[in-house]
């Protein structure tokens, strides 16, 4: 299969080395600046340049977009038109109505649509999805994430656009519920676009996410809390080993029929790291991205779950721009 990754900045020749390791892949590569590519072509010999995104359209069957976010929308069009199976960095794209049209032509082109969302990938995050399917976390409560650090400052986005689909995908990926509303608030203070922020998720039954972003931080966070009432979940990413721990505590009421009689008491137990699978996550999520283009398979970050996470930034945004009310979230 011949694969085609446009734009090598940041995160392209991760993909380009990710799928250069696959067999039967044959790897094509583009980037709108001519130093760029070349630089690319000395670290990855092997690997066929194009001048341009058109010559690259011609030469591949599937096409990853690992360029700006204001790009994704027109060259996602303009890859499905070709007839590729379209892989694309995150976020998705800047608006639900782009998303929807990008969903919609996959659909009818037949041909496999998905977002990076690398992190689902991960061995802590399948571990805790897994943990949350058995019921070893019984009924969710809430999920509270820290992702800050200093810099790198965007010049087409904000912070929640950068650094929240992270943990926005993760959470939709363990609740599994479609949220109700959004509330978010933020603050610029080196340019036009906010550089610290912080939502806050509403969903059913109580259940709510909180997420902090940072760009001006002075350590480097990446820390999720899961709160469960049989047990609660720590998964911290800068941890080099033990990076999801779990806590066999909670609280414990006695007589609930009677409010003004209710006893709390609080459950102490162990905690345990458990086990996780190693290898590259995103080594997993281009594997997927072969598999599904292979079988028709449904991807783990297919159009549902990308259009949840679409919606959830759409609706952040717009309360960030009206004063930081609730914004409501229709499915």
């Amino acid at each position: 299969m011949n694969i085609g990754v446009i734009g090598l900045g940041y995160w392209g020749p991760n993909l380009v080395r990710n799928f250069q390791s696959q067999p039967d892949a044959e790897v094509w590569m583009t980037d709108a600046d001519p130093a760029r590519l070349q630089a690319a072509q000395r670290r990855f010999p092997g690997v066929r340049a194009a001048d341009s995104v058109a010559d690259l359209l011609r030469q591949v069957d599937a096409v990853a977009l690992a360029t700006p976010l204001s790009t994704h929308h027109a060259l996602g069009l303009q890859a499905l038109e070709a007839g590729c199976h379209l892989l694309v960095e995150k976020p998705f794209t800047d608006s639900v109505a782009a998303a929807q049209e990008l969903i919609d032509l996959a659909r009818h082109k037949g041909r496999v649509l998905m977002v990076d969302h690398t992190f689902l990938y991960t061995g802590a995050v399948r571990k805790l999805r897994e943990l949350q399917e058995q019921g070893e976390l019984g009924r969710l409560l809430y999920f509270d994430s820290v992702r800050i650090n200093l810099g790198l400052f965007q010049h087409d986005t904000n912070v929640i656009w950068d650094l929240a689909p992270h943990d926005i995908s993760i959470c939709d990926h363990l609740i599994g519920l479609e949220p109700l509303a959004v509330q978010a608030s933020g603050a610029r203070h080196y340019s036009a676009q906010e550089d610290l922020a912080y939502l806050t998720v509403f969903y059913p039954d109580q259940l709510m996410a909180h997420f902090h972003v940072n760009w001006i931080a002075p350590v480097k966070v990446r820390r999720i809390l899961v709160g469960g009432d049989r047990r609660m979940v720590v998964y911290d990413d800068m941890e080099p080993s033990e990076k999801l721990k779990v806590y066999d505590k909670g609280v414990e009421l006695t007589r609930p029929e009677e409010i003004w009689q209710t006893l709390v008491s609080y459950r102490t137990g162990d905690m345990h790291a458990p086990r996780l699978d190693g290898g590259e996550a995103l080594t997993g999520m281009v594997k997927d991205f072969l598999h599904c283009i292979a079988t028709g398979a449904e991807p783990l970050c297919g159009p549902a779950h990308a259009l949840r996470v679409t919606r959830v930034l759409e609706a952040a945004e717009r309360s960030l721009r009206e004063g930081g009310r609730p914004v409501e979230i229709q499915p």
